[in-house]
């Protein structure tokens, strides 16, 4: 079997910075596989487009079967691969997780088997940045201001069977404005912890204590401000305290040792390289690696493995089309490693809907695990007909 043709599409959405990055790759015994370059959001979707186009290029007329011959190729032998960011790794993420789902078909096995076999047939998800709202069918978000506000979202998870939630405590004010770089270092002022306490205790005297809360940073904070939020963090029994700084192996390792609550990243942490001093000196307890941005089920599979040596716990990052959200599943089907599932609100708002032809939705808090071949999920017509670029590598 060998790859005759790669297409790489690039969608326009009603929202201008959501802007989903798809591959399907193709080959000459009529099997294609679908892949996302995990950079919908922010400002990196142009980027990922032109890297998947070009790395593309560089697998035609290969076989698509050899995934481990294909990945070292795309580090090796592009230069700016090695050591790269996530640019270069959501490149190689989109077209690793295509030649999966190719893998997937030919053999007539979901993903997840040819990964070692799922341990389990549903995964326990959380309801993903509440501080944005709870809403279905929605056209945006709904930000929450008030303490409130707050409860009452949790709340309209909590009412459809998820035992955890996440929220960002810290990302408006009370007036709905943003909160600028000033507000969030040099130690974070009193009035500005009051804030975010109160919102959080309002989540946990609504929620009750069965049901976990993890706190969100977005990576915003610095050190100092991070430890006092995080100690804050701790009254709450927070499960743990995702990207509190920027992600560095050092100043991670100094938080971690000034608070007693377990420290989650890995987002914007790319490749097998790149996580190991967080587990050599045991500063991340949970890490959360993007199939779509971190090399693809390749190398998440390892850095996954390598993290199971170290008892650190796997909740792979999703925010992205349906389509990453699958992939994740079936990776998270197979750890032991395996803490909890990110469903992201992004799945419930109208732009990122129709993408793909399934759509995963936790049902009373969990998410059942497909047994389809390959993904069991591709990118639909609609999303051809939305995209705003569709390049061809022949």
């Amino acid at each position: 079997m060998k790859i005759v043709k790669v297409e790489v599409i690039k969608v326009k959405t009603e929202r201008p910075t959501w802007r989903p990055v798809f591959c399907r790759i193709y080959t000459d015994e009529g099997f294609y596989g679908d892949g996302e370059a995990a950079l919908a959001y922010g400002r990196a979707a142009e980027a990922g487009f032109a890297a998947v186009k070009e790395f593309a290029g560089l697998i035609i007329g290969m076989d698509p079967l050899k995934n481990e011959v294909i990945w070292e190729k795309l580090y090796k032998t592009t230069f700016w691969a090695q050591n790269g960011g996530p640019v270069i790794f959501a490149a190689i993420g989109a077209l690793d997780m295509a030649l999966w789902d190719i893998k997937g078909k030919a053999f007539k096995a979901p993903i997840h088997t040819l990964l070692g076999g799922a341990r389990r047939k549903k995964l326990r998800s959380y309801a993903s940045q509440l501080q944005n709202g709870w809403e279905y069918g929605e056209d945006n978000y709904s930000f929450q201001t008030s303490p409130q506000n707050f409860a009452d979202a949790a709340m309209k998870a909590v009412a459809e069977g998820y035992d955890a939630v996440k929220f960002d405590f810290f990302e408006k004010k009370a007036d709905g404005s943003d909160y600028g770089q000033e507000d969030r270092c040099c130690f974070v002022n009193p009035r500005n912890l009051q804030v975010m306490e109160d919102r959080l205790a309002a989540v946990r005297e609504a929620v009750g204590a069965n049901v976990d809360i993890i706190a969100e940073s977005h990576s915003r904070m610095d050190a100092p401000g991070a430890i006092r939020y995080a100690r804050i963090l701790e009254k709450y029994d927070v499960l743990f305290f995702e990207e509190p700084n920027t992600p560095t192996p050092y100043m991670t390792k100094h938080i971690a040792d000034q608070v007693n609550i377990p420290i989650a990243g890995g987002e914007r942490i790319y490749g097998r390289w790149q996580f190991v001093p967080y587990f050599q000196d045991h500063s991340l307890q949970v890490i959360q690696p993007d199939l779509g941005n971190c090399g693809g089920f390749t190398e998440v599979k390892k850095i996954c493995d390598m993290a199971h040596a170290y008892d650190v716990s796997v909740q792979a990052h999703i925010c992205a089309s349906p389509l990453s959200t699958t992939a994740a599943i079936h990776l998270e089907a197979v750890l032991p490693n395996f803490i909890i599932h990110e469903h992201h609100v992004c799945n419930r708002i109208t732009y990122n809907m129709g993408l793909t032809t399934v759509e995963e939705h936790p049902v009373n808090g969990f998410l059942e695990v497909p047994e389809a071949p390959g993904l069991g999920n591709e990118i639909s017509e609609k999303a051809y007909q939305m995209a705003d670029a569709i390049a061809t590598v022949e």
